[in-house]
C-alpha cells in the first residue's frame, strides 16, 4: 500500500492534492525556515526538502509495511531580483503589491517527495516556474485588496485564485504552481517513480 502525507498546513495545497483523487494525511512542518541558497529555484527546493524531511522523521516508525510518500512544498514570488515571501503586516503587503504592478514576475514552487520503503529513504526534488503579469492597480485598489486580509498568508501578497484574479493579465506556466502546488508536474513525478 502507498500512503501519502502532505507536509503543509496550506488549505490551497490541500485542495489541490484532493483534486488528484488520492487519499492523504496532513502533517505540517513546523521548523524554522533556514535559507542557505541564493537563487529562487534553489531556495524553494531547499525549503521543500527541509519540510518533507521534517515530516518524514515523524513517520519513520509509523507505516513500516507500506510505502510512505511525504510531499513537501514551498512557494516564493521573485521580482526584479527580490524574493517575496509572505508579508509581515499590511503595510508590507501594500509595498509588495505596489512593486508587482504592470510587471512580469516569477512564481517558484519547490516540491520534494521523500519516499520511505523498507526502512530506507530516498527523495526527488524539483521546482516549477510560472511567469505572471499583473494589470496596474490603483493605490485605492491595493489598499482595498489588502483590507480583505487575503494577501496576509500568501507569497507576494496575493492569491491568483482569489480576489486578486481580476488583476492578473496573463500567466506563462502552470496555473496551479502559482496557487502553491504544481499538480501536473507532481503527478508526472509520482508516475515516474511508480507511485501512482
Amino acid at each position: 500500500m502507498i500512503r501519502y502525507v502532505l507536509a503543509s498546513a496550506s488549505p490551497r495545497r490541500l485542495e489541490l492534492l484532493e483534486q488528484l483523487g488520492i487519499c492523504f494525511e496532513v502533517s505540517p512542518a513546523h521548523g524554522e525556515e533556514i535559507i542557505t541558497k541564493q537563487h529562487p529555484e534553489d531556495i524553494v527546493e531547499e525549503l521543500s526538502c527541509a519540510k518533507a524531511y521534517e515530516a518524514a522523521d515523524r513517520y519513520a516508525d509509523k507505516y513500516k509495511n507500506d510505502i510512505t510518500v511525504i510531499i513537501g512544498a514551498d512557494t516564493i514570488v521573485f521580482s526584479k531580483d527580490e524574493i517575496m515571501g509572505k508579508p509581515k503586516d499590511k503595510s508590507h503587503a501594500v509595498e509588495m503589491l505596489t512593486k508587482l504592478q504592470n510587471e512580469v514576475h516569477q512564481v517558484y514552487t519547490g516540491v520534494t517527495l521523500v519516499i520511505m520503503e523498507n526502512g530506507k529513504r530516498r527523495h526527488v526534488t524539483f521546482h516549477e516556474k510560472t511567469d505572471v503579469t499583473m494589470y496596474p492597480m490603483t493605490d485605492a485598489q491595493i489598499q482595498a485588496y489588502v483590507a480583505t486580509g487575503e494577501p496576509m498568508d500568501k507569497a507576494g501578497a496575493y492569491a491568483i485564485q482569489g480576489k486578486c484574479a481580476v488583476y492578473i493579465k496573463k500567466i506563462n506556466g502552470e496555473y496551479n504552481n502559482v496557487v502553491g502546488l504544481p499538480i501536473a508536474r507532481l503527478m508526472h513525478e509520482l508516475g515516474a517513480q511508480g507511485l501512482v
